[in-house]
């Protein structure tokens, strides 16, 4: 008896059935309607639960009023007390309730991060960018000034601003971190920009006409944005950083509630020798937590540029 020779299905794929099923793949990932960007970094394990943790960080910041039980100013509590129901993490030496501090104090952290983040990658790019694009007399102007930043001590001179500074404040505290900041992401910037300047699609904008402003934002700076990103966290990070520094020295604003601020009267209060560790404990552990939010995302973030990072 004849046995007909039927194809298995265990066998291997030909070229054809391999190039269907990645553009079944591709078709899928369309039809979800994502950013091809999002779904690199969503595919990436570290970066996806740098993402979760950041996204319940913002959202704990923008429902704070409502998730807090007590105004984090409000000293109508027992001082020093440890622990409980009404209070989950204790009271202060001034009786306000510590739980609901750390999570105004998450409000105060975003926006430091996020404002400061920003303007110090603008900044650096826009220094950044010229210097490295146009070279010259005017790269040398501003390669000065980008050196001038760099060997410059950041710390003595963030404390100095922020010390003699005639108005307290947020903002000042924003302004300093951003001043102090820019330096490093320019020089990146810069020594990248002098590598794209000399590739056929720039010299070809450049015979078209365009302008140089034109060719920096529209045919180099796109294909930076990796990099611009990647300053922008860094950026972020060190602003986080810097406010709850500069708040745990006392130079910070004395009326906005941040993790360093708490930081700083935890240290006056003398929470080690009452024993109130979470008093200590919560504010720094909240900003380890945000921290590591972004280093997560920073995984992703390179994937984005480098294709043999990235996860299937």
């Amino acid at each position: 008896m004849t046995i007909a020779n039927t194809p298995s299905s265990a066998a291997a794929p030909h070229a054809g059935d391999t190039e269907g099923v990645q553009l079944a793949a591709i078709t899928a990932g369309r039809s979800t309607r994502l950013p091809g960007w999002f779904l690199i970094l969503w595919r990436n394990g570290k970066c996806r639960a740098g993402l979760l943790l950041l996204a319940g960080f913002v959202l704990v910041a923008v429902l704070a009023p409502v998730i807090a039980p007590y105004s984090p100013r409000a000293d109508t509590f027992g001082l020093s007390q440890g622990p409980s129901a009404a209070h989950w993490l204790g009271t202060t030496a001034r009786g306000e309730d510590v739980f609901s501090q750390v999570i105004h104090g998450t409000r105060t952290s975003l926006i430091v991060g996020v404002v400061a983040g920003t303007l110090s990658t603008l900044i650096a790019v826009a220094v950044g960018l010229t210097a490295g694009y146009l070279q010259g007399p005017v790269d040398e102007i501003l390669s000065f000034f980008i050196n001038l930043g760099l060997v410059v001590p950041v710390l003595p001179l963030m404390i100095t601003l922020a010390a003699y500074a005639p108005v307290k404040g947020l903002w000042l505290v924003i302004i300093v971190i951003t001043v102090t900041g820019w330096a490093f992401g320019a020089r990146v910037k810069r020594a990248q920009i002098a590598t794209l300047r000399t590739r056929d699609y720039v010299t070809a904008a450049k015979f078209a006409g365009d302008s140089t402003p034109r060719i920096i934002v529209y045919e180099i700076a796109p294909n930076m944005i990796s990099l611009i990103v990647v300053d922008f966290m860094g950026a972020s990070l060190g602003a986080i950083g810097a406010e709850a520094g500069l708040s745990f020295l006392g130079l910070g604003d004395p009326h906005t509630t941040s993790w360093g601020t708490m930081l700083n009267q935890a240290s006056m209060g003398g929470a080690m020798t009452t024993g109130q560790w979470a008093w200590l404990i919560a504010p720094g552990l909240a900003l380890a937590f945000l921290v590591t939010s972004f280093s997560l995302i920073n995984f992703g973030v390179d994937a984005l540029s480098n294709p043999h990072l990235r996860e299937d």
